[in-house]
């Protein structure tokens, strides 16, 4: 396949306006699109198929690396090719690995899009108040290595389409599907009616080791996992919404866990419960 390569050496070229200010996530969001960042991560972008992609802006070195993926972008899709100096210019950060994309911005999902249809198996990932980059990321990351099917975000979640959530996940929010709770916390019980047993992930009084009741959601066709943000946790009405309380055992004298390490081993277990499931 032929692809558009465009040679930039003006650092105002106009054609470059989406990479501009590139740090400023509201000035992403206002334009409609977001801004994958490293070699992995435009691959995981250009192949997923999820997200139409507008532009790539590269360097020569990036660009012969990317030389197999790039072939799968659309011709009328613009590749532009600049020195490492000037991107960093145009985008206003060092830009290391010298390799960007632009994707277009998909319309807000509601939770009916993203929850499996019918009576099939499930396991969903809810987050309340996750407002970091890096434990967004991670929990993609961990939702994609452990088939989650979905990601639901209550208010006040970071955009899992922020640049560094993005790179932290290696391309998992680009492959998780993720949808934004618009009546929080009340959409937990929708999720319960729709046949979900939500465990709400806690260290908290009255939780259960996650690994003692295995057999119990292994009878358990859809679950959702809930976690809260660092240090506050969980709001008192989340916990009130979830089916069960479950905690990840730790040593004597450990309390907590990073969430997104958290979310990490409790998937682990839960996906094996809904494998046997299905």
């Amino acid at each position: 396949m032929t692809v558009m390569i465009v040679p930039v050496a003006d650092l105002d070229d106009p054609a470059l306006s989406d990479y501009r200010n590139v740090p400023d996530p509201t000035l992403l969001s206002e334009r409609g699109v977001f801004v994958a960042e490293g070699r992995l991560v435009v691959r995981a972008l250009v192949t997923s198929g999820r997200f139409a992609v507008r532009s790539v802006f590269v360097t020569e070195a990036a660009r012969a690396s990317l030389g197999d993926v790039l072939t799968a972008v659309p011709p009328a899709v613009p590749i532009y090719v600049a020195s490492k100096a000037l991107m960093s210019g145009v985008v206003g950060f060092n830009v290391h690995r010298g390799c960007l994309a632009a994707g277009e911005r998909p319309p807000a999902a509601s939770i009916d899009t993203i929850i499996p249809p019918g009576d099939g198996t499930g396991l969903v990932v809810i987050l309340e108040r996750v407002a970091n980059a890096d434990n967004i990321g991670g929990i993609f990351r961990n939702a994609a290595a452990f088939g989650a099917d979905a990601v639901v975000l209550s208010p006040g979640c970071c955009d899992p389409l922020y640049r560094k959530a993005i790179r932290v996940s290696i391309g998992g929010t680009l492959a998780v599907p993720f949808a934004r709770s618009a009546f929080w916390p009340d959409d937990l019980t929708r999720l319960r009616a729709s046949g979900f047993t939500v465990l709400a992930l806690t260290p908290g009084r009255g939780a259960v080791d996650i690994d003692a009741d295995t057999l119990r959601w292994r009878s358990c066709r859809r679950l959702a996992l809930l976690a809260g943000t660092e240090g506050a946790g969980l709001t008192a009405q989340a916990l009130e919404l979830a089916d069960t309380r479950v905690r990840i055992p730790m040593a004597p004298g450990a309390n907590s866990l990073n969430v997104a390490t958290a979310v990490g081993i409790a998937l682990h277990r839960l996906s094996d419960c809904v494998e046997r499931s299905a």
